[in-house]
Parts: C-alpha cells; sequence; structure tokens
C-alpha cells in the first residue's frame, strides 16, 4: 500500500483487492464480545473534520478504537479555527504532538495532498471537496464484492448528482479499475464538465439502464453545494431520475440497490425502496468500519 490514501486512482487493482481482503479478516472483529485487535496499539489517530458528519468520523473512530489506537477527535467548530488558525498551523500543532496518522475531511478539493507536505504522519482523505472520497469508494467495493461474489464484469449505475459528488468520482473509477462497467445517469444539468474522461458510459435516461444493471448506486442531491437551480422540482427530479417500487421491480434478480447517504428519501429514493431486501445501504455502514480498519492497519506497517 501507499504511503498515504488521497485518491482512489491512485490504488491498482491488486492494492485494492489487497484493501478488501484484509477487510474481510477483520469483519469478524464485530462478532467477537470484546470488539478490538492490539494491532495499533500504542499508535494515535487524529480525526481531523472541517466539514460535518455522522457516518464517516464515527466510522474511522471506531476503526481505530478497534484496533487499539488512541483516538483524537478534531472539529473546526469550537476550535482555534475560528480564530483564525489555519491549515497548515494546524497540521504543524498536531505534528508536534506526535500523531500517526491523520484522517482528514475538507470542503477544499486537495486539503489532504497539502497536508501530506507538512507532516510526517499517514494521511487518509474522508473527502475533500468535490474531488474524492476513497474509503467510500473502497467500502462500496467491499460491499458489492460480499453480495455478488466478484467486481470484473459487474454493470453498475450510478444515478443522481453527479457534478457535485466526490463520492460519484471515487466510485466510478474503483469499479472501472476492479473491471465493472459504469454507467453514469443523471440530468444533464447535473453532469460534471470532462465526464467522458472518467472512462464510463454516460446516459441520461434512468429507464434505459434498469434492466442492465446488477448494482444500482443513487446519490443524494447535494443542495448544500448547489448555487443555482439545476432542475425544475425536487417533485420532477424524483419522477424522472428517482427510483421508486416500479423502477426497482425492474432491475435483474440479484441486484443491489446502495447509497452512500445520508437519504433524501422522496426524492432520489422512496422509503419502500431504501427498505427492500436487495436494500445494502445499512450494511454499507457495518462494512465501513472494516474497510477503515483495513486502511489504517495497511497504512501504519500491518500486513495484509
Amino acid at each position: 500500500m501507499k504511503e498515504h490514501l488521497l485518491d482512489i486512482g491512485d490504488l491498482t487493482a491488486a492494492e485494492i483487492t489487497e484493501i478488501l481482503d484484509t477487510a474481510a479478516g477483520f469483519a469478524d472483529v464485530a462478532l467477537r464480545p470484546i470488539k478490538k485487535v492490539p494491532v495499533l496499539r500504542g499508535r494515535t489517530v487524529c480525526n481531523l473534520f472541517y466539514e460535518d458528519s455522522t457516518r464517516t468520523r464515527i466510522s474511522f473512530e471506531l476503526a481505530a478504537k478497534r484496533l487499539s489506537a488512541d483516538v483524537l477527535n478534531f472539529s473546526a467548530k469550537g476550535s482555534s479555527v475560528t480564530k483564525g488558525e489555519s491549515l497548515k498551523d494546524t497540521a504543524l500543532t498536531l505534528q508536534a504532538m506526535g500523531v500517526d496518522a491523520i484522517v482528514i475531511r475538507h470542503s477544499m478539493s486537495g486539503a489532504p495532498k497539502l497536508l501530506t507536505g507538512w507532516v510526517d504522519a499517514r494521511v487518509l482523505n474522508a473527502g475533500d471537496g468535490w474531488h474524492q472520497h476513497p474509503t467510500q469508494g473502497l467500502l462500496d467495493l467491499f460491499t458489492a464484492r460480499e453480495h455478488l461474489g466478484h467486481l470484473d464484469g459487474l454493470r453498475v449505475a450510478v444515478v443522481g448528482d453527479i457534478a457535485h459528488s466526490r463520492v460519484a468520482r471515487s466510485v466510478v473509477q474503483g469499479f472501472a479499475t476492479m473491471g465493472a462497467q459504469v454507467t453514469v445517469v443523471a440530468p444533464p444539468t447535473l453532469l460534471p464538465p470532462g465526464i467522458e474522461r472518467w472512462g464510463c458510459a454516460v446516459d441520461l435516461d434512468i429507464d434505459a439502464v434498469l434492466t442492465k444493471t446488477d448494482v444500482l448506486y443513487l446519490l443524494r442531491v447535494q443542495r448544500e453545494r448547489m448555487h443555482q437551480q439545476f432542475f425544475p422540482s425536487t417533485r420532477e427530479y424524483a419522477r424522472l431520475w428517482g427510483v421508486d417500487r416500479d423502477r426497482l421491480n425492474r432491475l435483474p434478480e440479484g441486484a443491489i440497490v446502495m447509497h452512500p447517504g445520508p437519504m433524501n428519501r422522496g426524492v432520489e429514493v422512496t422509503a419502500d425502496v431504501a427498505d427492500a431486501p436487495n436494500s445494502v445501504i445499512t450494511e454499507q455502514v457495518t462494512n465501513g468500519i472494516a474497510v477503515r480498519m483495513s486502511c489504517l492497519y495497511l497504512l501504519l506497517g500491518g500486513e495484509a
């Protein structure tokens, strides 16, 4: 594994497989009466979050604690950042405290890369701007492999707000690297410039892809990142690109539905679809802990 985890596009298929295989071993830890292994005892992991988060922050915290590492949780709110402290000065403070790994979420694309130039600690990108969210992509690969048995040749449809989604970039790159056939589906206004360079197909009609999809991956409409109106209304979006029971029934037998959360029920997905038997959304959350345990373990010197 490389020195840092910044971009899923930096990983080869062999490196991704190593992470997923290691995660499969760590998944059993959650089934034990005492959910801990001592492999990172004496190491310190800092969760450096400049954006709000529930799943990712708690998942990384649990992952580090289950590996027996010491954990520091840093939130920009209530810290010296509110007094004007820069990212560099915060990083140097953490460096002086001797942390071994820094998990960073930041609204600025490229912030994790900058951080690697200021600290000796291993850096894990927990989401930067519109750029990447590599551990989300890895846990999605792990979940799909657990359910379908393989990744090579899978037909994956990523539907929704592609333009504003760092998850979309990581998911598309991750599945494509592992040999899947990926199609992104969205309104034209929610497709980013240069989408043709992503190595995936593009379709504007969700109904045209449903019958040939093994993994239906739904994305949240990210209104907090939008500065103008990209579609007429949420009702119109739900009618044209949302997934309801009728669209769910058009999927092939054995297909699964995924979502990185948080969901806008009634917009990109109806409540009955979110809770359907072939929805693996809560399993993604569970698998995220094992995958993040794997990433921390491998980055801090462990072997698969």
